[in-house]
């Protein structure tokens, strides 16, 4: 039995962003700590308030490592998350820790708590680090109570994976998986490369697949430093910057300018961001890299506005042309270069081979990850918000360009600006998955779902519940509810792709398994009836 208990505060490393998130933080923290006293069980705060910055976060790993020499290691452990964090500020004190752990978000898009646990927790399954998860509205419903009480009792928590199964033999023999097992066993033969523009980005340890692993399965890392992705965007001229900007005005896309720089997406930052999608497409053809992933917040934030803008174009197959410099050859007519946000490896594997297979299947292969960011009920179902501030591809949006819209990111995060490829995405049925590591394994969890078309009243109240100037995806995912997501999902980021209609969305996701699988990632279907139940 558990009767005390350290706490600890994990958050972003910009003081802005802890600033902002600190009042929401310490009200958490408040409820939390009368709940452990009403159970009898006294609590510890491991390092205190700083009254100079204005916040009560760990904000660097130096500073983790700082407040862990303080923990007792053999003390049940709480990490209170209701903001974004970077998992590598206390990695190495979990990691030395003997004591149980528990994870705790808020359930809010607000900052995002659940997003930074989401994090947290699949870099600890990465890790080996065993934990205990729970995730609460208002810290009062019957789940997360009882949750806590069994946690208190027997120091862990098994979440509930009855919607995980691995595929039957009926499945692994079918046409569909076999056809996705000839494009797998292409890649794992022929190879390939990602280009990986500093990898590491926003503290995703569990995004980051080691050469030793990454490459059995076909795929290798081109390391390109993202001041080559700043020098490149400077040799991109004026004419062939404007020259996007014609484009995507004249398929109808709409840009929210102004003059202040500061607060303003003006039409110096949107020139800055489409020389970065023109370089980058150029780097990527000259360095034969199938797909790539830039840094996005945290690499090149301090000397170019946001890439989210060229992460959305170079991920569309309906794209602005970028010709190889000095020449009039268009670099990959009519084909998306596959973009992986945030450089999350685990995402880029993904995408090369959602569009490997969507295309010989003959469906859109336009892809992109998202942040399982948060949901609520819309009628009897559970509805997520999955956004992503880049990465979402035009053929994703409803009514594409004409649908398309870019304003600027929040100061606070972006002091140089920039807008993204914003909008709302189209209903359809769609195959979501997630490639991630455990046991020094790839593994895959993957099933089927559902995109709604929301009224736009409740469109734009979950679009303020969390960031208005990003993409949004109204997600039901089938077979699986919103506690089983949260407890299982082994990231912060949820891959999708559209399919026709929900017959072809599960062919899909047979032929994307067996690519999966003849590349070495073990299969895990989510949600997704037996066979013999149909």
């Amino acid at each position: 039995m558990i009767n005390s208990v350290t706490t600890i505060a994990n958050a972003d490393l910009r003081l802005a962003a802890n600033q902002k998130a600190w009042p929401t933080q310490s009200r958490v923290e408040n409820v939390l700590s009368g709940l452990f006293a009403d159970m009898g069980v006294s609590t510890h705060r491991a390092h205190p308030f700083d009254p100079e910055k204005q916040h009560g976060f760990i904000d660097s790993q130096y500073r983790g490592m700082e407040v862990f020499r303080s923990i007792n290691p053999n003390r049940a452990l709480v990490v209170i998350n209701t903001t974004w964090q970077y998992s590598h500020h206390i990695l190495h004190g979990l990691l030395s820790h003997r004591a149980p752990i528990l994870t705790i978000a808020n359930f809010s898009g607000q900052w995002p708590g659940l997003v930074g646990m989401l994090n947290l927790n699949a870099s600890m399954r990465k890790a080996g680090i065993p934990y205990s998860t729970l995730w609460s509205v208002n810290f009062d419903d019957e789940f997360f109570i009882d949750g806590l009480k069994t946690w208190l009792k027997d120091s862990r928590l098994i979440p509930d994976q009855r919607h995980v199964r691995s595929p039957e033999q009926s499945e692994t023999g079918s046409t569909e998986w076999n056809l996705g097992g000839a494009i797998g066993r292409a890649i794992r033969t022929e190879k390939t490369i990602v280009g990986v523009f500093d990898e590491g980005c926003m503290g995703m340890y569990n995004a980051i697949i080691p050469d030793a692993i990454l490459n059995r399965t076909g795929v290798f890392k081109e390391r390109l430093s993202q001041s080559a992705l700043a020098y490149a965007t400077q040799l991109v001229t004026d004419d062939e910057a404007d020259a996007i900007r014609h484009w995507l005005e004249n398929r109808g896309m709409t840009f929210h300018t102004g003059t202040d720089p500061d607060t303003d997406l003006t039409d110096d930052q949107i020139r800055t961001q489409l020389k970065m999608y023109i370089a980058a497409g150029r780097l990527a053809d000259e360095f034969g890299c199938e797909a790539i992933g830039i840094q996005y917040q945290q690499g090149l934030k301090d000397v170019l506005p946001a890439s989210d803008l060229a992460e959305g174009l170079l991920n569309s197959t309906d794209r602005p042309p970028i010709l190889s410099a000095g020449s009039a050859r268009e670099i990959r007519s009519g084909r998306a270069i596959p973009h992986f946000n945030e450089v999350d490896e685990c995402a880029g594997v993904d995408a090369l081979v959602t569009h490997r297979v969507w295309s010989e299947l003959s469906f859109d292969p336009a892809t992109t990850l998202h942040d399982v960011r948060w949901g609520d009920m819309w009628g009897d179902e559970f509805v997520w918000v999955f956004e992503i501030s880049g990465a979402a591809p035009v053929e994703h949006l409803r009514d594409g360009y004409r649908g398309a819209s870019s304003m600027r990111q929040p100061p606070m995060y972006f002091r140089l600006g920039g807008g993204t490829l914003r909008g709302v995405c189209k209903p359809g049925h769609i195959v979501w998955s997630r490639v991630f590591l455990e046991d020094d394994r790839l593994c895959c969890d993957i099933g089927t779902g559902r995109v709604l078309d929301l009224p736009d009243e409740e469109t734009n109240r979950r679009w303020h519940a969390t960031n208005y100037e990003w993409p949004i995806m109204h997600a039901v995912l089938d077979g699986v509810s919103r506690d089983q997501m949260m407890g299982r999902h082994p990231s912060n980021h949820v891959q999708v792709a559209y399919a026709p209609d929900a017959a072809a969305a599960r062919n899909a996701m047979l032929a994307k398994s067996g690519a999966l699988s003849a590349m070495g990632v073990e299969i895990y279907f989510c949600g997704v009836p037996s066979p013999g139940s149909l």
